[in-house]
């Protein structure tokens, strides 16, 4: 059975390439695609996510969702990251843009997972605050999702690895009180980091030959690419890290990688704020805040080569890639 998916995101130029690998893929079924402030305000993220439905026919509906975090002041876009429009400032036509979805995200969420009973998997690559706030209208919802993965953490496998700050990753420090409840819910969450996505880079040759052979969205992923390669050149990268499409491919084919459990929690204020820290439950530790959290699941370690080859693989064979360069 194809799995049922919810695509939360805030694309993005990593979420762009997210979205686009999961509609190369035949053996999903996407539901929808529910938006979250984050690489842009939650004007720009969702119109994003309207004009790439658009353009690359992708067949589902949008629901607009949380344009806040639940427990912080908004803090600017990254600009620098992924450009003033949010993908990489490639011109973008917005007339004629599809509808949204008449119900917030969160609600989408919610009427999905009652739709599909123990089938859906919530896949987010962005803040989770629209999760949250799903838990927090439902709480039943935890008991009949199929699964929850996402991008986000930094658990310092080899050290301190945050990507805000020393120990906090962008998603998570962007919402910290959402991912520490969204972690504390008995609901089953993988956590695909910084630890492992940090570690798949696509290459400047890879960008040339989607650029060359994947059709039209091979040729807007090598379009947006380029200021996402410019930021990352500043530390010394020749191309990029892979992000959210590594916690695409967790969902496609978990072979390519190691995990851990334990229960997860979240630093939501002081130097650490958005630090995720999993408890070891080998080692013995006083009575604390961890002892009823639920055992989630982190991903420690990752087929790079792999993980690359699923998703060039991904648009150079799919129908979109055959059709347009035909």
């Amino acid at each position: 059975m194809s799995p049922k998916i919810i695509f939360d995101t805030d694309p993005g130029i990593d979420d762009a390439t997210a979205l686009l690998f999961l509609n190369a893929c035949r053996n999903i079924e996407l539901l929808g695609i529910t938006t979250v402030f984050g690489n842009g305000n939650i004007d720009t993220v969702t119109r994003n996510a309207r004009y790439l439905k658009r353009r690359f026919s992708i067949a589902v509906p949008i629901a607009r969702g949380a344009d806040r975090a639940l427990g912080l002041s908004a803090s600017p876009p990254p600009i620098h990251v992924h450009g003033i429009n949010g993908l990489g400032d490639v011109p973008i036509d917005e007339n004629d843009l599809p509808p949204l979805d008449p119900r917030p995200a969160h609600r989408f969420i919610i009427d999905q997972v009652h739709a599909f009973p123990h089938e859906v998997t919530l896949l987010a690559v962005g803040r989770l605050t629209n999760l949250a706030l799903a838990l927090s209208e439902d709480p039943t919802i935890a008991k009949r999702v199929k699964e929850v993965v996402i991008m986000g953490g930094a658990f310092g496998l080899a050290g301190p690895n945050g990507n805000v700050t020393p120990v906090a990753e962008a998603n998570i420090i962007g919402d910290p009180h959402a991912a520490d409840l969204v972690f504390a819910a008995s609901w089953p969450v993988t956590a695909v980091g910084l630890d492992v996505t940090r570690q798949v880079i696509m290459l400047p040759a890879d960008i040339e030959i989607l650029a060359r052979d994947g059709g039209d969205a091979g040729r807007f992923i090598a379009e947006i690419s380029r200021h996402y390669m410019t930021y990352h050149r500043r530390f010394g990268l020749d191309g990029f890290y892979v992000h959210d499409s590594t916690a695409v491919a967790f969902v496609l084919d978990r072979s390519l990688f190691e995990t851990r459990k334990g229960p997860i929690r979240v630093a939501t204020d002081g130097i650490a704020i958005g630090q995720t820290i999993m408890k070891d439950r080998s080692t013995f530790h006083p009575p604390g805040n961890w002892d009823d959290a639920p055992d989630q699941s982190i991903a420690t370690s990752v087929d790079c080569d792999g993980v690359r080859r699923l998703l060039m693989e991904a648009y150079l064979t799919s129908d979109a890639a055959h059709l347009r360069t035909a």
